[in-house]
């Protein structure tokens, strides 16, 4: 079965990355082949394939599609020009990625990391390209906060899911020791490993609109575009009602985004309705290549599922006698690897980990973030963020191994490293 998963792996590196096939039929391809190798009967595969399918852009495509439309309005109004020059000049080209790190920290903070990238990664491309810095360079920090915040810092999905689920675990206190391991984290997977990337070659998408553009957006409002779903999301954390869980909901909080970016920087700046709709359906073709791949992604998922691979990880946990910090974090991270979702990883290894917590009295609040820690680990292709970053980016697969599944996998160790160290200090 890992003999398969690995084969599944490499055919998959070598179908996208010197074949040249497309994404989207080399994940479906590979998913079939890898099923049949393993036994799964066909019925088993269809289903699976069309589970993956559906359960993953079920979840994400509203949200790409919304930031998608967003961040071409802010390109074809020149928004994104705006607060790039703003932030240069504040900062100043030399500390401009350990300011986006600060930024995505702060701005993830209450953010799916898919939003999160939607809304700011158009702005780290627009500074690189005004600022003649190269992309992954300056893009990198930004993405090592993000990570770091969705897999170590309730209320983000897994982490969330794990101290309402883990007896002892304390919101407050989990979230408290999570900011302080993030803080290393953060440091040595974004700033100092970013680093290092300055030689990589990349092809990012363009948020630059060349012609001049007369009435260009205040910096004011510009700001108010991309701030506003993190204030909308935000809102959960401190009102409970039905309105309030209502207007926080991520496509919600992008969908107004929208409409107020469709008044601000088109219809106040009397763009025509025409060419606007125009800006929305050029945002809808340049991710439909990323919905597929992210469909494929979903898919291969879904047949590993089918495999039980899972049940592997359970009995290799069953017969261990490690320290259960870091059983937990290997547990996270094997099923990271194997389902290439953070947030699957985290929430499954919670059902494993239980009679290991039971049964050894460890700290639930560092348990938390060792899961977390662990589910970041390697990222590879079978995850949607590997590709986000990839097609934003314009990297090839050697180099989005090389900068992004590296980055993801540092912090991941920093963030497990923090955890034994914490738990000799409390």
């Amino acid at each position: 079965m890992w003999g398969l998963l690995c084969i599944g792996i490499v055919a998959l590196v070598v179908l996208i990355s010197y074949v040249k096939a497309p994404p989207f039929l080399s994940f479906l391809l590979v998913s079939i082949m890898v099923g049949l190798a393993d036994g799964l009967t066909t019925t088993t595969i269809i289903d699976a394939l069309q589970k993956g399918i559906g359960s993953t852009l079920g979840s994400i495509l509203s949200i790409i599609v919304l930031g998608a439309m967003i961040g071409k309005l802010i390109a074809k109004s020149n928004a994104g020009v705006v607060i790039a020059d703003q932030l240069a000049n504040y900062f100043g080209a030399k500390r401009l990625p350990f300011a986006f790190m600060i930024i995505g920290f702060i701005v993830s903070l209450p953010l799916f990391f898919s939003v999160a990238f939607l809304l700011l990664t158009p702005l780290v491309l627009t500074t690189a390209k005004r600022q003649h810095i190269n992309p992954v360079y300056l893009g990198i920090p930004m993405l090592a906060s993000m990570s770091i915040t969705q897999g170590f810092l309730p209320p983000h999905p897994a982490p969330y899911y794990l101290v309402t689920h883990l007896p002892g675990a304390d919101m407050g206190i989990t979230l408290g020791l999570g900011i302080i391991i993030a803080i290393p984290a953060m440091l040595t997977s974004g700033w100092l490993f970013g680093k290092t990337l300055n030689n990589i070659s990349s092809d990012p998408l363009n948020f630059v609109q060349e012609d001049e553009i007369k009435n260009p957006p205040s910096f004011i409002s510009c700001l108010l575009i991309i701030l506003l779903p993190v204030v909308l999301i935000a809102l959960r954390s401190f009102y409970k009602n039905d309105f309030i869980e209502f207007l926080s909901e991520p496509v919600i909080a992008l969908m107004i985004s929208l409409l107020i970016a469709l008044y601000i920087l088109g219809v106040k700046r009397r763009v025509a309705w025409n060419q606007i709709q125009v800006w929305m359906l050029d945002s809808i073709k340049e991710v439909a290549p990323l919905i597929l791949t992210f469909a494929g992604a979903g898919a291969f998922k879904e047949i590993l599922q089918s495999m039980k691979i899972g049940d592997e990880v359970l009995r290799f946990a069953m017969s261990s006698s490690v320290n259960p910090l870091l059983l937990a974090w290997l547990m996270a991270a094997l099923l990271r690897i194997i389902t290439g979702s953070s947030t699957v990883a985290g929430i499954t290894t919670a059902g494993l980990i239980i009679p290991v917590l039971l049964k050894t009295g460890v700290n639930p609040n560092l348990l938390v973030l060792s899961i977390g820690a662990g589910s970041m680990v390697l990222s590879h292709v079978n995850d949607t963020g590997f590709w986000l970053y990839k097609e934003y980016f314009g990297v090839s697969i050697k180099d989005t191994l090389r900068s992004w599944t590296i980055m993801e996998t540092i912090l991941a160790v920093v963030g497990l490293l923090g955890v034994l160290a914490l738990q000799y200090i409390i």
